[in-house]
């Protein structure tokens, strides 16, 4: 079996134009990886690891209308948004083709939304969106049930708008008129929840809980900003009356292009959000409805053009509109940020002048997870670096002193993607601690709490002792010696790892090299030249770019001129010629005409024919011969000038003739020979051999260049070629260039009739022995110069521009296939061997969405099965490879199944979410199992290779690492013979990634899980199987302490601590930064799973500083509610006594604070009481109920009190506070049913599920969402934990041990369920079998 591409893609590729500031900057990353950014009127998809383009997207164009001529081109893209779905795994109920997890939603500027499928390259639905062609400004997904995704769009100035993506239609609309609307964001903590942002400060905050208008739940808030610029622009736009009428339908990215305002959810923390206005960044806080803090640009600093938090640590990443970012760190303990570094985006080494802009930045969220993962599991925590290969000595990373890493993508306008590494490297002197105390203190293992402020930098040991230590005290005391870093002490650092440089300008130009067999004798040698699979397309901004189509990618480009590229011609196959003029000044007048020769080989560009003044006429085109020995130069009104191309150019003649065309003429097709075998590409059907005979250019000397040579000076005596023209006045001829003399060849002319006045001729084509001309009306027409016989049709279009015969090759049925560019920017293509040859032609419609400026051939053809493919430079900048399939009945572009291989790639493309469906989950599983890294086949796993693993043509299941504990023995076996083709290919994991999965892969199989799960993008999930050991080592020791039999030894030592952390968080309760420096790990969004009372307790406590001077009445009430949740009563008495007695809120304030201090102190209940001197007129707030039953310590009703109210954080934070044992657990499990089937949050909702002993529960859901797989690993998983506690924490105690045993007896191999969830995961497998085998493998 072999990778074969997938029948739609055979040749039909395509490279984008440059993005602009029409496209809005509009990116977005996916979790697994994938760069999708707009880019003129198509979405390119570009894969963020390798940097090498995947796949571009062209939006069709919109249904034609009569009113509107311009209509059928397409709008330009304004916004693209990845669907969070992840790979579908519910095999056994659903569609095993979905592709749903590599869909993306895409918005233009006439507010058509369509949902692309990345596999089909095509919309797969376009939403039902309003007439009015408001330009989309921005998309959104959010989630209404637990498969179920609706799309928030940002359309026109200021209307938001909810449509359901299954039926495209959209169910809730509201208008935020007078307000521009600039971006909308989800949050990351609850799926169903939204802001959308206005440039004036207005945010919208928004809770939808289903597909109806009832369901969606809206907050209006203001956020105070200084809006004088953005009224001045408002001002100068209504000034202009176009302008003024375009507004109305104009988003705020096409009226105020350069005044943005962008929004980003904090990951660390619910409730905080990250607002930029131009000069402005803000704090905002959605519970308190306040803004925590706000800073100004420093002079010199560019506008901000958009803010991305780190998602590992507290730091905030803001991209200036100038081309630079700014790194702004958390002050510890407050809200506020403070900028600390500021790098350009754009190096001022290699750019053009002026230098491009930076239109969007993306922060890479699949990095975040994968890190989790080598910290967590690797034998040393630092050195797993995505960037870094410890073999290569030109990496100077010192991992020891890294902390943190990130990727930036940066999009600028000149075509260019840039990959960035942001590092945070922490200070040496504590890193020596850090590595010091961890050589003495070998059990130390990495503490989960992650209160914010600072880093725990500490090597992390082997998973098996990860669940060891129980001992909280123990582990207290280890974390509190051990060395810390502070967010201050951070350094950061931003480097350049990788660069995709596509198409740089707007294509002015495009050239195909002509393959002759003379191509290369003015080298020497008899040697035909090779056909290289090369295009060369000229730009505005004076750039060459050569593109090579059998990679599609750019593989060089050359700046060549100053200004537009107006002429390009290939000499041979190695050198280009080119053309530009500009205006001398106005006095003197004339032009100043530069012509370059460019070498592709050594890069290095020679003009010629430099005059020293202005010329009267500009250059109006070049015509290379398909030798490239000679060049004819047209002027406007001056003579052609003929040059012999050697190496020091030399004019032979000019001719000062009034030529309306010239064409020189194309290699003649060669006699069938012996052909010598040879790679793909290297030769041409017309030069297939060194050893082919051939007709020369010329009928006169058809047989002497065959037999003769020419000398290696690259004389020319031997050698002649000739061209076609036509005159203003309708006369035809034809000249031949021999040596240095120029003749009329006398053809054979056609009958009189031929020649008609009616039309100036504006296009022709030349190979031997036919002439076909094309002219302002539309006729073509066609004659024999050696018979003189000739015919002509109307094409009933406009004039025509180009004419291109198609290459043809021994067996072809048809020489006279020709391709027609007319002068609208549309063509077509004819068969002039055929009798009619316009009822056989094919028209462009099938290709829409495009006007065409240029197209021409590819010369690539070796066999007459191959299909003819046209290079196309498209209006919308972008170069198209479109291939016309030939049959004897029609011409078309139908694709036909042809086994094909991939692409060429300069490295593999190792992106797992790509591949087929059934493939990737079988991939997916063959990592959860557990395979031996020899089989990834990369660079850092060949050593092992040689060693004796198992060979391919063997028993493949010597590659797992051991027989797999669940599910049928032999389906991995033939998993991985499905998979083979990917291996053998090297494109299952890069070489990083394989290096990380070899160091967890014998940690456990909840690594394992792990990085599987990031490796698709799934990080949640990962976050969940990162928990897992955490969750259930908390389950048993609950269990472990509620036995009676427990000895009085080290087992009792956690009652001790518990006591003594009950004691400090009740009445005498302090504030963290009160008692100490407090300790984070660069865990990040390991706190979305959190759940052990400590880690709430202390993530509750950090925010209580942020509010301290908040001071409005609503916030003093939330202040109180915080303090009582983490057990400060004295704090909160002092601040419910401190209510004017003129507030509406005193009395009910007054009567908490008494009941409150009584369970505090007797003297403090006193002065409440004195303080209290009236009675309560008013009722307050349902939570001030809670307050009260707090006070006399009904906490178990209070939690379910905040729960009723939908405070499930706060009803969290207020268990682990004053709650434990069974009454904790219940808070959580109730929490964890609410997470589950409110917020469709699964793998939250395990992790409650798990920590409160829910297990069966945990079962369930699992089962409810119909992942099969996911049960059966998490049974596995729970019994490797489970296993490693009972044989290791309790061997001092087998009575602890059976009883603990006893109390999770749903994990016994006979129970029901488990039986049942072996069953089912066996089905699972059996129908992924079938689907692997039924799939035809392909990479991209």
């Amino acid at each position: 079996m072999s990778i074969h591409r997938p029948p739609q893609e055979s040749w039909d590729c395509m490279l984008p134009g440059p993005p602009s500031r029409n496209n809005g900057g509009s990116a977005d990353l996916s979790a697994s990886g994938l760069l999708a950014y707009a880019a003129g009127s198509s979405v390119a998809v570009v894969d963020s690891r390798s940097l090498q383009l995947i796949s571009v997207v062209p939006i069709p164009p919109p249904t034609p209308s009569s009113s509107s001529a311009s209509a059928s081109l397409s709008p330009f893209v304004t916004s693209v948004r990845w669907s969070p779905l992840p790979l579908r795994r519910d095999l056994l109920s659903h569609d095993p083709s979905s592709t749903s997890h590599l869909l993306l939603a895409a918005g233009d500027r006439q507010g058509r939304i369509a949902l692309l499928d990345l596999r089909l390259k095509s919309p797969l639905l376009f939403l039902e969106t309003d007439q009015s062609k408001s330009g989309i400004q921005d998309l959104c997904w959010i989630q209404t049930r637990p498969d179920s995704w609706i799309l928030a769009a940002l359309s026109g100035p200021s209307l938001l708008s909810l449509y359901n993506t299954s039926t495209g239609r959209c169910f809730f609309k509201y208008d935020a008129t007078p307000e521009f609307l600039a971006c909308v964001r989800r949050d990351p903590f609850d799926s169903r929840h939204f802001c959308a942002l206005g440039l004036k400060g207005f945010l919208l905050s928004i809770m939808v809980i289903g597909d109806t208008e009832d369901d969606v739940v809206i907050k209006e808030l203001q956020i105070r900003t200084d809006t004088a610029e953005l009224q001045r622009l408002e001002r100068d736009a209504a000034a202009g009356s176009s302008a003024a009428a375009n507004t109305s339908s104009s988003p705020a990215l096409a009226v105020f292009p350069t005044y943005m305002a962008r929004l980003a959810f904090s990951p660390h923390w619910r409730h905080i959000v990250f607002v930029t206005f131009p000069r402005e960044l803000v704090v905002f806080d959605l519970q308190y409805e306040t803004a925590l803090f706000g800073a100004g640009l420093p002079r010199g600093c560019g506008k901000f053009l958009d803010v991305l938090p780190d998602p590992n640590i507290e730091v905030l990443y803001c991209a200036h509109l100038d081309g630079r970012v700014s790194t702004w760190r958390r002050k510890e303990g407050e809200q506020v940020h403070l900028m600390c570094m500021m790098e350009e985006l754009m190096p001022s080494i290699g750019t053009s002048v002026p230098s491009p802009s930076v239109l969007g930045v993306v922060i890479s969220q699949s990095d975040s997870a994968l890190q989790h993962v080598g910290k967590l599991y690797s034998d040393n925590s630092h050195t797993y670096s995505p960037d870094v290969d410890f073999d290569t000595p030109l990496d100077f990373f010192d991992e020891s002193l890294l902390v943190s890493k990130i990727h930036l993508i940066s999009i600028s306008d000149d075509g260019k993607i840039w990959s960035w590494l942001l590092s945070a490297e922490g200070p040496e002197d504590a890193l020596k601690d850090a590595r010091n105390s961890t050589v003495e203190e070998s059990s130390d293992v990495p503490i989960l709490e992650t209160n914010s402020g600072t880093v725990v930098l500490s090597a992390d040991e082997p998973e098996e002792n990860t669940f060891h230590q129980q001992d909280n005290a123990n582990n207290i005391e280890k974390h509190s010696r051990r060395s810390t870093v502070r967010l201050e002490e951070l350094s950061f650092k931003i480097s350049l790892v990788g660069q995709l440089h596509l198409l740089s300008s707007t294509v002015t130009m495009l050239a195909v090299p002509s393959p002759s067999l003379t191509a290369t004798l003015a080298r020497g040698g008899n040697h035909p030249a090779a056909a290289v699979p090369l295009v060369a397309l000229g730009t505005q901004n004076g750039t060459i770019d050569v593109i090579d189509v059998s990679a599609n990618a750019v593989a060089a480009s050359f700046s060549v001129h100053n200004s537009t590229v107006r002429g390009l011609r290939w000499l041979g196959n190695s050198r280009l010629i080119s053309f530009s003029y500009t205006q001398a000044n106005e006095k003197t007048g004339g032009y100043i005409n530069r012509l370059v020769v460019t070498c592709l080989r050594s890069g290095l560009n020679r003009p010629f024919r430099v005059l020293q003044k202005p010329e009267r006429a500009p250059i109006r085109a070049l015509r290379a011969s398909s030798s490239g020995r000679y060049l004819l130069i047209l002027f406007r009104d001056a003579p052609v000038e003929v040059w012999a191309m050697i190496k020091t150019p030399i004019m032979l003649r000019s001719l000062a003739l009034p030529f309306t065309v010239l064409e020189w003429t194309l290699p003649t097709v060669p006699r069938p020979v012996q052909t010598v075998p040879s790679r793909q590409w290297s030769l041409s059907s017309k030069d297939r051999t060194a050893t082919a005979v051939a007709e020369t250019s010329s009928p006169t000397k058809a047989s002497s260049t065959d037999s003769k040579g020419t000398s290696s000076d690259g004389s020319q005596d031997e050698f002649s070629e000739s061209f076609t023209f036509a005159l203003v006045n309708g006369a035809l001829g034809v000249f031949e260039v021999h040596g240095r003399r120029i003749r009329d060849f006398r053809p054979k002319w056609p009958t009189s009739s031929f020649v008609s006045s009616d039309g100036l001729i504006t296009a022709m084509a030349y190979r031997l022995p036919h002439v076909v001309m094309g002219d302002r009306s539309g006729n073509i027409r066609w004659w024999d110069v050696t018979t003189g016989q000739s015919s002509s049709f109307n094409t009933h279009r406009e004039g025509i521009r180009r004419i291109k015969f198609s290459p043809v090759v021994p067996g072809d049925r048809s020489r006279g296939r020709i391709a027609v560019l007319f002068y609208d920017n549309t063509f077509s293509v004819f068969d002039l061997d055929s009798p009619d040859p316009l009822a056989n032609s094919l028209l462009q419609p099938q290709f829409p969405g495009t006007l065409v400026l240029e197209l021409d051939w590819l010369p690539l053809r070796t066999d007459k099965n191959d299909p003819l493919v046209l290079c196309i430079a498209g209006a919308d900048s972008s170069f198209r490879l479109v291939e016309v399939n030939v049959s004897d009945k029609r011409v078309g572009y139908e694709p036909r199944l042809r086994s094909m291989k991939e692409r060429f790639r300069p490295m593999p493309l190792c992106s797992p979410i790509l591949l087929p469906t059934p493939h990737a989950l079988a991939l997916r599983m063959i990592l959860q199992l557990g395979v031996k890294p020899a089989w990834f086949n990369t660079c850092s796993t060949t050593i092992e290779k040689r060693h004796g693993t198992a060979a391919s043509t063997g028993d493949l299941r010597s590659y797992m690492i051991d027989s797999p504990p669940v599910g049928d023995s032999v389906v991995p076996e033939l998993l991985l013979k499905v998979l083979e083709p990917y291996r053998i290919e090297g494109c299952i994991l890069d070489d990083e990634r394989a290096r990380l999965y070899a160091s967890v892969v014998d940690k456990g199989c909840t690594a394992r899980f792990a990085f599987a799960a990031a490796i698709f993008g799934e990080s949640t999930e990962a976050l969940f199987w990162l928990q897992l050991p955490h969750a259930l080592s908390h389950l048993m020791s609950k269990l472990a302490y509620k036995s009676p039999q427990k000895t009085p030894g080290p087992a009792s030592e956690p009652e001790l601590d518990e006591s003594a952390m009950l004691s400090r968080i009740t009445s005498k309760g302090k504030s963290m930064s009160e008692t100490g420096k407090t300790d984070v790990l660069s865990n990040g969004q390991l706190k979305l799973m959190a759940f052990e009372r400590e880690e709430l307790w202390g993530s509750a406590n950090e925010r209580i500083p942020w509010h301290e001077k908040l001071n409005s009445e609503e916030a003093i009430q939330n202040r109180v509610h915080e303090l009582v949740s983490v057990g400060n009563l004295e704090a909160a008495v002092s601040l419910l006594l401190s209510t004017h007695p003129e507030s509406s809120y005193f009395y009910a304030n007054a009567l908490r604070a008494v009941a409150l201090s009584s369970a505090v102190s007797r003297s403090l209940l006193e002065l409440a009481v004195k303080v209290v001197a009236a009675n309560m007129v008013r009722t307050d707030r349902s939570l001030s109920g809670t307050h009260l039953l707090c006070a006399v310590g009904r906490y178990q009703e209070a939690c379910s009190q905040l729960q009723d109210a939908g405070c499930w954080r706060d009803a969290a934070t207020l268990a682990a506070s004053h709650l434990k044992g069974s009454d904790y657990a219940r808070v959580l499990q109730r929490w964890a049913d609410h997470v589950l089937h409110a917020e469709h949050n699964i793998w939250r909702a395990l992790i409650l599920y798990v920590a409160a002993g829910a297990l069966q529960e945990a079962l369930a859901a699992l089962r409810e969402a119909q992942q099969p797989d996911t049960a059966a690993m998490f049974v596995l998983a729970c019994r490797e934990i489970h296993a490693d506690i009972t044989a290791s924490t309790l061997e001092t105690n087998e009575e602890s041990r059976s009883l603990v045993k006893d109390k999770l007896p749903w994990l016994n191999p006979e129970n029901e369920d488990v039986i049942a969830v072996g069953e089912y995961f066996e089905q699972y497998q059996r129908k992924l079998v079938h689907l692997c085998m039924d799939s035809q493998p392909f990479s991209d």
